[in-house]
């Protein structure tokens, strides 16, 4: 199993200099980027040769995916990612009926496309408002997946668990579709409230060695990502986050 790190988890912890340093000290080989590292990608990759590292993923926003897609491709093949990932849809966005997440599914197949012609594999990465039902008991997750079916899906397992669903239902029935798999986890409940509620893997309440296996017996999902959305210490969170993970 390959295991990358996501850099958003490291914002508030630059210079990126001394982050990637520090994650290649501590056994990392990858990292999945998101728009904070995009300003020059040259300069990024370097910084990335210099450490060891590879960027197999990255996350880009749909604006950039649909309205200057040339640019997110020469992002993505500066740094070396394979797999363009869209990762969030702002609230003010987000369809509030079916029609309206059928039509959503069918602009993500489109920059799906355009990601296969230029040579990328494509992926939507969920929160928890796609496990939300709407007024007819839809969820928008399933409509994204059965509109847009040549995409896959970077299952963002805690984020599920958080829209009041079971991730092992949707690991069962979409398997095949979970190219990718996002990390975090949950502590208990009451705790970590500075961290909003988020736990470093492994140190939570989520069922991680399960649902693990559970990803693993799909035989689709290569690439397993370590996230915090708001860690108090990063380095924390990165090195126990490792060590966790290699000892299931």
């Amino acid at each position: 199993m390959t295991v990358s790190f996501q850099l958003f988890s490291a914002r508030n912890f630059q210079p990126w200099e001394d982050v990637l340093k520090q994650l290649a000290g501590l056994g990392y080989q990858n990292v999945e980027g998101f728009g904070g590292v995009y300003e020059d990608p040259k300069a990024f990759r370097a910084l990335m040769d210099q450490n060891g590292l590879s960027m197999p993923s990255g996350h880009f926003s749909i604006d950039m995916l649909e309205n200057d897609f040339a640019k997110a491709a020469d992002i993505a093949t500066t740094l070396g990612v394979k797999t363009i990932i869209c990762p969030f849809l702002m609230p003010d966005a987000r369809p509030a009926d079916k029609a309206g997440w059928v039509d959503f599914a069918h602009r993500l197949a489109a920059v799906g496309q355009k990601c296969a012609d230029a040579g990328f594999k494509f992926a939507w990465h969920n929160h928890d408002f796609e496990f939300r039902a709407l007024s007819d008991g839809t969820i928008p997750q399933e409509i994204i997946l059965e509109h847009a079916p040549d995409i896959g899906w970077e299952m963002d397992v805690a984020w599920v668990v958080r829209g009041e669903a079971d991730p092992f239902a949707w690991i069962e029935r979409f398997g095949p579709r979970i190219w990718i798999a996002h990390l975090k986890d949950l502590a208990p409940k009451g705790e970590c409230a500075d961290e909003d509620g988020w736990a470093d893997f492994g140190e939570g309440v989520m069922k991680w060695g399960e649902l693990l296996a559970a990803l693993k017996a799909q035989g689709q999902t290569r690439l397993f990502v370590m996230e915090h959305d708001k860690p108090a210490d990063m380095a924390r969170f990165a090195r126990r986050s490792l060590q966790n993970f290699n000892q299931l």
